[in-house]
This record gives C-alpha cells, structure tokens and sequence, in this order.
C-alpha cells in the first residue's frame, strides 16, 4: 500500500502543508503514525478523500460527453488578429487553450476571469512518476 507523509500529500493536492495538517487533525483526512513517528496517509484514504472533495464545476453542462473539467482562473490571454492563447491555472494545473479570437471575446476571458477547462480526449497516457 502506498503512504504519503503530509508534505507529498500537500504537493499532491495543491494545498499547503499546514492546509492538511488542519484537516488530519480536524479528524477529516485519516493519518496514522509511521515507524519513525511521521504521520502518513494511505493511498487509497487520500484518493477517497480527493473524491469526496472534488465537485462538479458551476454550470456544468449534462448533455456533455466531456468528463474532465478543471475550474481556475485566467492567467494569460495572447491574441492575434484571428487566434487566441488562453492559459487557466487550474490548482497546481497549467492548462493552455488555443481557441479562435472570437470566442475569447465571445467569453469574455481576460486576466483574472474564472473558467472552466473542458477537456475531452481520446487518448490519456498515463506515466508512473520516478
């Protein structure tokens, strides 16, 4: 079973250290005790956990197929006379969307809005970190 000292599972979820610590002790996030005296959160308590935490985004569309929707903040919009670059920081996330000119300004996206990441995909690899 894999463990995780309060450090890893801060960097993991975006919080700080302190954030999980407050829920551990708060009796929200389950933590025992390791052999050196560290507390350590399983894998599988710390992804339950994740779940229960993670809600649906705000106007979230039913009829859409796409599962995978992040919520952040505008970090960066780049504009040309016909394409857009749009950066959203999604917690520790950096999502980058090329989209047309007329749809940033359709949405109204500048620095400091909140948007909502759509993300649909055919393909996710997946890697197991070294």
């Amino acid at each position: 079973m894999t463990m995780f000292r309060i450090g890893e599972a801060a960097e993991l979820l975006g919080v700080s250290v302190d954030t999980v610590r407050r829920w551990v002790d708060a009796g929200r996030l389950a933590a025992v005790r390791d052999e050196h005296g560290h507390r350590v959160i399983d894998g599988v308590t710390l992804a339950g956990f994740v779940q229960a935490q993670a809600g649906e985004p705000e106007g979230r569309a039913e009829e859409s197929s796409a599962r995978n929707r992040l919520r952040g903040i505008v970090t960066a919009v780049v504009k040309d006379a016909v394409m857009a670059q749009v950066d959203i920081q999604a917690g520790p996330f950096r999502l980058v969307s090329l989209m047309s000119r007329e749809a940033v300004d359709d949405l109204g996206l500048e620095v400091g809005s909140v948007a909502v990441a759509v993300i649909k995909s055919t393909t996710v690899v997946v890697e197991k970190p070294r």
